[in-house]
């Protein structure tokens, strides 16, 4: 089983936000709880991150319940294709509940649509979160998880410790 490292970004201004051709970012809603389940739920293979599509619709809910720390609206962002179908979400709070993460805003999750990788969503998304926070920034990811540390590193992501 992959260990989770926990990174941080230092208070650095933020990288520019280059939102892909084709996309537009914008804020999540409430209303997103729905479609956001579906996308979360398809983004990962069955049981990574839930066993099933009400599992992954659950989960979006609590966090805009607040279960996993009060979520950052404004930082909290989705990506639309230009049809309006989301695409890619980042989910923010403005501090984890966890007693072993550092007292900074944290990326509960980032996810993008299978069919959508590798086109700078999951960058623009992060990107534009810490446009929002305009602090440190804190995340969690599997060791194993090249793509994505590649991914936080490029954006100045250190581990903790």
């Amino acid at each position: 089983m992959a260990e989770l490292l926990t990174l941080v970004r230092p208070g650095l201004p933020p990288p520019a936000v280059r939102v892909p051709a084709g996309y537009t970012l914008r804020a999540c809603s409430p209303d997103d709880v729905e479609p956001l389940g579906d996308l979360y739920f398809a983004s990962y293979d069955p049981g990574v991150a839930s066993a099933t599509r009400e599992e992954a619709v659950a989960d979006i809910r609590a966090a805009f319940a607040g279960e996993y720390g009060e979520l950052w609206p404004e930082a909290s962002l989705v990506v639309e294709t230009g049809a309006g179908g989301l695409v890619g979400a980042v989910q923010v709070v403005r501090r984890a509940p966890w007693p072993d993460t550092p007292n900074c805003p944290f990326v509960i999750e980032l996810f993008t649509d299978r069919a959508h990788r590798r086109r700078g969503l999951g960058r623009t998304l992060i990107a534009a979160a810490l446009d929002v926070t305009r602090s440190r920034m804190a995340l969690r990811v599997a060791d194993g998880n090249g793509a994505a540390l590649n991914l936080y590193r490029g954006l100045g992501f250190e581990p903790v410790g």
